[in-house]
């Protein structure tokens, strides 16, 4: 007689340890989730968690060597009170437009430590970052006879920098940014002439921008991709107009999100970042090193909370219909580039001491389309209306990530607390 193997258990969402829990409510901040939604004056809304957001660059500064730079990139969160906190933390933001300019601006980051990227940048755009004093990471052929005509009439040197599409990706990454025909960037081997062009406009270059990838978990890819980008960038440098200030090695570190995936280990990152500090030193010297992070800044510091309005069941199946969904947060729909749709870890805000109900609900929002999911049949305890569904690691890509005027529901508020 053979025997079946018991079949496995299924992965579990990485612990979400982050927030604390007091008398079987979620406390974010300090506060209450309940106290929280009534002070916020509304569900749906967006928190984080500002001592968390602290918690964080410190835990980065600790495990990096000191030598290297951190910069926020605002395009994972925007919010202008948490850009603001976050210029405290950090060396430098990188912005995206130019409205995330004026929020960099206007929360006091320092010009000099301001760096601008991104594959279509406007005349206006690129006229304002020369007026403004910030760094401009170039991007293609055509952004250089612009910055050299702003730089002449307001005599001022445009600060540039080029973003290198490398010849190489970023392995295991959920985002791939550069490898193969991207639209992000110069192909390095179109690069010589690029500085060649930015030495004859007489722009002032600064040094290299490599990103290759983003959302990656496995630290031996991206101290591979941190390897090659180092090299890549010291073949390059030979063609440069004058000595590399500022090497930028892009991101790429991942949080986990779904069942089965562990947080990044930063002990081996931090050691080959300590080794390539070593060898920049001796062949790009003076040159500072740049960490540009996002999502793992943030993200982990963030929930999505919406309250339950109904309780369905369709042919045995339980609905908790809720205020919010994709229309505010589209990547926890599984429509933000998912392939296989996956769970984001999902709790009962108000119920966190509570066991999960026998039979698995799901969570939707008040969307006319079956693509407002929240939560797909997840193990989540016995909710009723009132109840706070909370979604966690989203202070990342968020409400402005997604298609809030879709059927024209209510606005999400943000608060920092």
């Amino acid at each position: 007689m053979t025997t079946s193997p018991a079949p496995k258990a299924p992965p579990l969402h990485a612990p979400m340890s982050q927030f604390p829990v007091a008398d079987g409510e979620l406390v974010i901040g300090g506060i209450p989730l309940g106290r929280l939604a009534a002070r916020v004056g509304q569900t749906p809304f967006y928190a984080y968690d500002r001592g968390l957001l602290s918690q964080r660059v410190a835990e980065l500064r600790t495990a990096l060597p000191a030598s290297i730079k951190l910069h926020f990139a605002m395009k994972a969160n925007p919010m202008p009170a948490l850009v603001a906190h976050m210029v405290r933390l950090v060396d430098g933001i990188d912005v995206a437009s130019e409205r995330e300019l004026s929020v960099a601006l206007d929360a006091g980051a320092d010009p000099h430590d301001i760096s601008f990227a991104g594959p279509g940048k406007r005349d206006a755009e690129l006229v304002r970052a020369v007026a403004a004093g910030i760094l401009v990471n170039v991007e293609s052929f055509r952004e250089v006879p612009v910055l050299a005509r702003a730089s002449q009439a307001l005599g001022l040197p445009a600060r540039v920098a080029v973003r290198v599409n490398p010849d190489f990706e970023l392995k295991s990454s959920a985002v791939k940014m550069g490898g193969g025909p991207k639209p992000f960037g110069v192909d390095a081997e179109q690069v010589p002439a690029l500085l060649t062009e930015i030495g004859r406009a007489g722009l002032a270059f600064e040094g290299f921008h490599l990103f290759a990838g983003s959302q990656n978990l496995k630290a031996e890819a991206i101290v591979e991709a941190q390897q090659k980008s180092l090299a890549l960038a010291l073949r390059l440098a030979e063609s440069a107009p004058s000595p590399v200030k500022v090497l930028n090695l892009g991101g790429g570190f991942g949080i986990p999100y779904f069942p089965g995936e562990t947080r990044l280990d930063l002990a081996p990152i931090g050691a080959n970042l300590a080794e390539i500090a070593h060898i920049a030193a001796d062949r790009l010297p003076g040159a500072e090193l740049v960490l540009e992070l996002g999502r793992y800044l943030v993200g982990e510091a963030g929930v999505y909370v919406c309250r339950v309005t109904d309780r369905k069941v369709s042919r045995g199946q339980v609905f908790l219909v809720t205020d919010g969904g994709l229309h505010h947060h589209l990547s926890a729909s599984g429509n933000f580039g998912q392939v296989i749709r996956k769970n984001h870890p999902v709790a009962i805000g108000n119920r966190m001491n509570e066991k999960a109900a026998d039979e698995p609900v799901s969570a939707v929002g008040p969307l006319c389309t079956p693509l407002d999911l929240i939560a797909d049949r997840m193990a989540l305890p016995d909710a009723q209306p009132g109840d706070l569904v909370v979604v966690f690691q989203s202070g990342a890509y968020g409400a402005t990530a997604s298609p809030e005027a879709f059927l024209s529901h209510p606005e999400v508020a943000e608060a920092l607390v």
